[in-house]
């Protein structure tokens, strides 16, 4: 089938304290568009090891849990899209000046053909898809107050 380990980075004009919460299943909504996850169970933080989340994104369903969090600097997620791909999404905030240096490593394995169709189309865009989010977090960041 095919497994792909994919790293990127982009900077966030936040400390890691305030950009942290970019990259959770929450934060998240601020910035991408029609991401909305489900939380089967009520989550007080939405950053909590165990906490498991849904999404419906691109025609596929995917479940995500909580694997590891390092405080404010790095959180794990394990990901099963049924029938397509299974694996991690792991992001690290590094501090530099007052920005985060954000490091987003996608390790995943295809589980069918038409995944590893999939993976290999993602990884050929992995770059513009790390881009976009870049982009996206500017846009939002901008229309924050101060």
């Amino acid at each position: 089938m095919g497994k792909k380990t994919l790293t990127g980075t982009l900077r966030v004009a936040l400390p890691p304290s305030r950009a942290f919460r970019l990259f959770t299943a929450v934060g998240e909504r601020a910035w991408v568009h029609g991401w909305n996850p489900h939380f089967p169970v009520p989550a007080a933080d939405d950053a909590e090891p165990g906490t498991v989340f849904e999404t419906d994104a691109d025609g596929h369903h995917g479940t995500w849990m909580v694997v590891d969090r390092d405080g404010d600097r790095g959180i794990r997620y394990a990901r099963v899209v049924a029938g397509r791909d299974a694996g991690t999404v792991t992001v690290r905030l590094e501090p530099s000046d007052d920005h985060s240096v954000v490091t987003v490593t996608y390790d995943l394995t295809a589980l069918s053909r038409d995944g590893a169709d999939w993976l290999r189309r993602f990884a050929a865009d992995y770059p513009a898809f790390l881009a976009s989010w870049a982009d996206a977090i500017e846009r939002h960041l901008a229309t924050l107050p101060g």
